[in-house]
């Protein structure tokens, strides 16, 4: 695990290569064990390179690297876990080079002389991100794993001949050299205010963007309009899993899945350094453990944060699954206070602005692991693969009874139900005998919620509605723009059922803008690699072609994943209502942070900063501190929007 960064310019700098080295300099968090530069000036293109050491630990690992005919140089970030099974293949072809050592880095290089650089990273099972220079054509390609563990940013800044192709592991870096302009993408703004996160193509900032997972882009002096091609589909594997279902039984199912996992946890355990994994005691954390100690000799170690918060606090589950595992676990507890002392390092963790709120303990439980581990597993994508979320489910089933009333009907109970406000809603239930139930607690903020579902046109707009923070989010921006994405401009979903299409949009936009994004900061602020064996490909393809009978099952889902689990730890220590991995923002904002919250959303700063529409804002911040509704991640969303303009502007 590393991070890399460099440029292509027809502009000789006299000092690119103390420039290159600023540049490195903001990422040695990301690898904090070696740097490397190389540049030619002539060819105009400079490398850096910051080395977190994970397998062969020796200088032969040392990066940028030149490949055996000394036509490639290669700045390469992540792990190519069957890195030997391609040393092999070329070997039992005599087109092995003599290896210098036993870095995965050098096995691309040669085997990018051999096969080509798209041929290779098909034949690759790993997560990645690369930057690789052809000496002989004057070509940078960049590459990104199949589903996107691994970022990369790149983007042409500055005019004409003299403008300059940026690319690399993180924007931080990206600012450092004189030709990046710093211009705010307001249309990635509202992006952020929609979903929480800006999904790729696209960045905070214009003329900066992001590769698409599963793609290969080219660019030259020559050529400088950047060609992206995808050499991997991940809605093509969705249609195509569903189109050709697993045709076995279910045991075989349950078989086949577990031999999967265990070959691609296996191969990530690779490490030539302390090894362990995050357990939160739930069922993709627990399977993944379960599975790394029935391949180990040794304790696997295990971390997991509690919080005094019962409504938040997993880590006596966790515990309970580690000692029935034999694991060597460690827990730590930590308060409000400790948890919200994170926040003021965020803007530098992500670099853009994100508001997942789970970033808090996700960030948490890196740096526990640090302390005793360099690589650490994660049970992460199980939910998007094994139909793991609630909002599946419950979206199907609520469509289809909505369906059920007239559109003109629905859009007049809309309108009556909006006409009144939340807090009169309130009111009037207050006056029945039933006002003590939990389910009419707040009601008018429920009520106004489910009004706003009564108007959508078919499931997809309603799916969309359920995954939407600021749905006018382009009004509330000064100058916001609607820019396309996935769930907004819909891909060819043909063959896929209403479920089918939700799993598919997730894993292709909230898993790796989201999940993915949010582990990779969090762990390399900490200089910690993270796995995530559940998004080796094998596992991904085999689990799209899982009849959905064998993930949602008795309205209990990941049913096939469950199976596996249940093999090697009791059903009674996993079987619990599901618990998200996140804080109390609602409550901290009225209380703890509430006066940093009204320093950065105050209307006056607001208005002045330029960048929204201070109303709205207000008017949510208000209902807010006053209980009327809960408006924690709209909130949120602007919070770390503004917290991240006062940092990096």
């Amino acid at each position: 695990m590393c991070g890399f960064v460099g440029y292509v310019s027809s502009v000789i700098l006299n000092d690119s290569i103390e420039l290159l080295q600023r540049m490195g300099d903001r990422i040695t968090h990301r690898g904090p064990d070696d740097s490397g530069i190389w540049c030619d000036n002539g060819a105009g293109i400079g490398l850096v390179h910051r080395r977190l050491s994970i397998v062969d630990l020796s200088p032969a690992g040392h990066q940028p690297m030149l490949s055996g005919s000394g036509r490639y140089v290669i700045a390469f970030n992540g792990e190519i876990y069957n890195h030997l099974m391609l040393r092999a293949e070329l070997e039992t072809g005599s087109h092995a080079p003599n290896w210098r050592g036993q870095s995965d880095t050098e096995t691309l290089l040669a085997s990018f002389d051999e096969w080509g650089i798209e041929t290779t990273v098909k034949k690759s099972i790993g997560m990645f991100a690369f930057a690789v220079w052809d000496k002989q054509t004057r070509q940078l390609t960049l590459g990104r794993d199949r589903i996107g563990e691994k970022p990369l940013y790149y983007g042409w800044q500055g005019q004409g001949e003299q403008a300059v192709f940026l690319f690399g592991s993180e924007l931080k870096a990206l600012r450092v050299h004189p030709a990046f302009e710093n211009s705010i993408n307001r249309g990635a703004l509202s992006l952020q205010l929609r979903h929480n996160y800006i999904p790729a193509p696209y960045s905070i900032y214009n003329g900066i963007a992001k590769l698409r997972q599963g793609c290969l882009l080219t660019v030259s002096l020559q050529q400088r309009e950047a060609k992206e091609s995808a050499y991997w589909s991940g809605l093509q594997v969705a249609k195509s899993g569903v189109a050709k279902p697993f045709t076995g039984s279910a045991e075989q199912a349950v078989d086949k899945l577990e031999v999967l996992l265990k070959d691609a946890i296996q191969q990530q355990m690779m490490a030539d350094v302390p090894l362990g994994a995050f357990l939160s005691g739930g069922v993709d954390s627990s399977a993944v453990v379960a599975l790394m100690q029935a391949q180990s000799s040794r304790p696997v170690k295990t971390f997991t944060i509690g919080f005094h918060e019962n409504g938040y606090n997993e880590a006596g589950h966790a515990k309970a699954v580690a000692q029935h595992l034999g694991t060597d676990h460690t827990e730590l507890y930590v308060t409000a206070t400790q948890a919200m002392a994170v926040i003021p390092s965020l803007p530098s963790l992500y670099d853009e602005p994100f508001s997942d709120s789970s970033q808090i303990p996700t960030f948490l439980v890196s740096q526990l692991a640090k302390q005793s581990v360099t690589v650490s597993l994660s049970g992460d994508a199980g939910d998007e693969l094994f139909c793991g979320y609630t909002r599946y489910g419950m979206t199907a089933k609520l469509w289809h009874k909505i369906a059920l009333l007239p559109m003109p009907l629905r859009g007049l109970l809309a309108k009556g139900i909006m006409s009144v406000s939340p807090k009169h809603w309130n009111n009037l239930t207050g006056l029945l005998p039933l006002s003590k139930s939990s389910r009419l607690i707040n009601i008018g903020d429920k009520l106004h919620k489910g009004a706003g579902v009564l108007t959508n046109n078919n499931i997809n707009e309603l799916y969309a509605h359920f995954i939407t923070h600021w749905a006018n989010s382009a009004s509330v921006v000064l100058g916001g723009l609607s820019l396309p994405t996935l769930v907004s401009e819909l891909p060819n979903l043909t063959g896929l059922n209403d479920i089918e299409r939700m799993m598919a949009l997730d894993y292709m936009t909230y898993l790796p803008d989201d999940i993915l994004t949010k582990v990779d900061r969090a762990a390399m602020g900490v200089s910690l690699e993270t796995r995530v064996p559940f998004l080796d490909h094998r596992v991904v393809e085999f689990a799209w072609q899982l009849p959905q009978s064998m993930k949602l099952r008795d309205g209990q889902s990941k049913w096939a994943l469950r199976q596996v689990l249940y093999r090697h730890v009791p059903k009674e220590l996993i079987e619990r209502p599901k618990m998200g991995f996140g804080v109390p923002i609602g409550d901290w904002l009225r209380h703890d942070l509430r006066d940093w919250a009204e320093a950065l959303l105050d209307t006056t700063r607001l208005r002045n900063e330029g960048f929204f529409h201070p109303e709205p804002i207000r008017q949510k911040w208000q209902e807010h501190l006053s209980g009327q509704r809960n408006w924690q991640y709209h909130l949120w969303d602007v919070l770390m929007f503004q917290t991240w303009l006062e940092t990096n502007v």
